[in-house]
């Protein structure tokens, strides 16, 4: 007897969650979480955070519920990355609806914290540097591949570097953000004109100051969004 279509596919969510990790021994570094399975498909083996839709709640609800309850994190960014449907993709049929999401390392710090202690400590949750992956569950390394090459795009036309970001920043501090998610070097002066034509920034009446020669403090300019969402409204894409 033929299944019906619900009982033949179930629907998930899954996030990549983007950070920036700063070390004292080099620049900064594409960082993710990943979460380790216990029980199969796939146990044993890292994968994206994520979960089932219900029926209750759309894909952006489950997609920051999933992320609340594995590793307790709330994205500064949210969009919704690509739907993975491959019919091979996993041992029962499952079509997953993908968000990508930025989030700053303080704000990494901050709630992590609060999650651990409200009493969760989740010891298969991991952070891990982009090119340091180990082979992941599904196709998720597909899913994360695709995921830094639309933000590698993104980042072209956008503001979404700032995502990043604390609230002030150094322009060399911004060109550091390009570079890492980029992964290549940029010319500070011609990065700096480009910066300064494109208006997503204002500058403050503030520096830091340091070893080197006071360097001014910029902050966005939150008139233009991080990315273009085009007709859709903030509460499909979350972009925040």
């Amino acid at each position: 007897m033929r299944m019906t279509q619900s009982e033949d596919i179930r629907v998930a969510v899954s996030t990549v969650i983007l950070t920036l990790r700063r070390t004292a021994e080099g620049p900064a570094v594409l960082s993710l979480p990943l979460v380790l399975r216990t029980r199969e498909p796939f146990a044993g083996q890292w994968a994206l955070p994520g979960g089932w839709l219900t029926a209750t709640e759309s894909p952006v609800d489950a997609a920051a519920r999933t992320l609340a309850e594995t590793t307790g994190l709330a994205p500064s960014y949210l969009e919704q990355l690509y739907a993975f449907g491959a019919v091979d993709r996993s041992p029962t049929r499952v079509v997953s609806i993908v968000y990508w999401a930025l989030l700053r390392q303080d704000d990494v710090t901050t709630q992590s914290a609060a999650h651990r202690a409200a009493g969760h400590n989740p010891e298969n949750v991991r952070w891990f540097d982009i090119d340091e992956l180990p082979e992941l569950a599904f196709d998720h390394d597909r899913i994360v591949e695709y995921a830094l090459w639309r933000l590698r795009n993104k980042v072209g036309y956008s503001r979404v570097a700032q995502g990043f970001l604390p609230a002030e920043f150094t322009l060399a501090e911004l060109r550091e953000a390009y570079e890492s998610i980029l992964g290549r070097a940029l010319d500070p002066a011609n990065f700096r004109r480009q910066v300064e034509a494109a208006g997503t920034l204002l500058p403050t009446d503030r520096f830091r100051t340091g070893s080197h020669r006071p360097a001014r403090l910029y902050r966005d300019n939150t008139d233009i969004e991080l990315a273009d969402r085009g007709p859709l409204r903030p509460e499909e894409t979350s972009i925040r």
